[in-house]
């Protein structure tokens, strides 16, 4: 797999990125643990040398990708998170300098690592000022135990303070061809510093896949149940946008998936997407995004055919909603 540079600092990583958090965590029933390992070490050996994690995504997660990537930990690149109170999502935000070192210590031993490649602060904490969060992650850089700094669903406000004080490498936000926000004003301010830029959930949460339909039953764990776009009628409403990448994804021998990621990843040189799966037909399929080759004037296509459509139902719940952006 092609490698791309994420930020001033020189990361390099697989063009494709593989999101862990499903595995156990946000999308119903935990995978199996040992299937969960061969996945991660499946996606390794196809080229993959990026994964993410995070404290929020529960112990389990961190835990399982440190074991499923010690025997080859020096080729990849880890990514884990910082920033809610005892790490729980549910709980507010928690970014206090004392809070941030005991998650990096936490995290190095749970991840089996002497050093976090991409420290992530997962939410902006609005009782702490980021000058702070930064200079704390700047003092982790410098002990050695952390790489590179990371932001997370933060406003351009946020970046810059942050970037000012110690180096971003990466802002971590939703972007698709269905969550086009960051286009307004994170990109251009991306572009401007320096940063690289990792979209989450780049199929839509899955529904991108052409998986999901109406008449799909979630788990009642599943956290898209909470989600404004996933009611019946929303995914009733946007399914034509499925429709039209299936079309699309027919005239390219390939897949929806496959294009939705080739979309993303021919907007930006420093943009990679970490879609995540339990699936190992699925993480060979996105894998497969990244060789899709589409021209200036398939991009025009797919924009004009998907400026025709409304997308139905917001991305959040307003509670979550207000901790984004800011």
């Amino acid at each position: 797999m092609k490698t791309r540079i994420l930020g001033n600092q020189g990361l390099e990583v697989s063009a494709i990125g593989l999101g862990c958090m499903g595995l156990n965590f946000g999308y119903g029933p935990a995978t199996d643990k040992q299937q969960a390992i061969q996945l991660i070490r499946a996606a390794y050996e196809q080229g993959i040398t990026f994964f993410d994690t995070a404290e929020a995504y529960g112990i389990a997660n961190e835990e399982l990708v440190g074991e499923a990537l010690a025997p080859f930990r020096k080729e990849v690149v880890i990514a884990t998170k910082f920033g809610f109170k005892d790490g729980n999502a549910t709980q507010v935000q928690d970014s206090r300098p004392e809070r941030i070192r005991a998650v990096a210590e936490e995290s190095l031993r749970r991840l089996k690592t002497d050093v976090i490649d991409l420290f992530y602060q997962h939410r902006v904490d609005p009782n702490v000022p980021m000058e702070e969060v930064a200079g704390t992650v700047k003092d982790l850089i410098a002990e050695g135990k952390v790489k590179h700094f990371g932001l997370s669903e933060a406003g351009v406000a946020s970046i810059r303070k942050a970037h000012a004080v110690q180096p971003v490498t990466a802002l971590q936000s939703e972007y698709s061809i269905w969550w086009r926000e960051p286009e307004l004003e994170i990109l251009p301010t991306l572009e401007e510093l320096g940063i690289g830029f990792v979209p989450f959930s780049p199929l839509g949460k899955g529904f991108l896949t052409g998986a999901i339909t109406e008449n799909t039953k979630f788990d009642p764990s599943d956290f898209r149940n909470i989600v404004p776009r996933f009611t019946e009628e929303n995914r009733k409403a946007n399914q034509k946008l499925v429709d039209l990448l299936g079309a699309i994804a027919l005239q390219k021998e390939a897949t929806p998936a496959q294009i939705a990621l080739g979309w993303l990843l021919a907007q930006k040189p420093w943009i990679v997407p970490i879609p995540g799966t339990t699936k190992s037909h699925r993480l060979t399929e996105n894998i497969g995004g990244a060789s899709i080759i589409l021209s200036a004037g398939d991009i025009q296509a797919i924009d004009d055919a998907f400026a025709k459509t409304n997308v139905q139902g917001d991305r959040y719940p307003a509670h979550l909603q207000q901790r984004v952006g800011k």
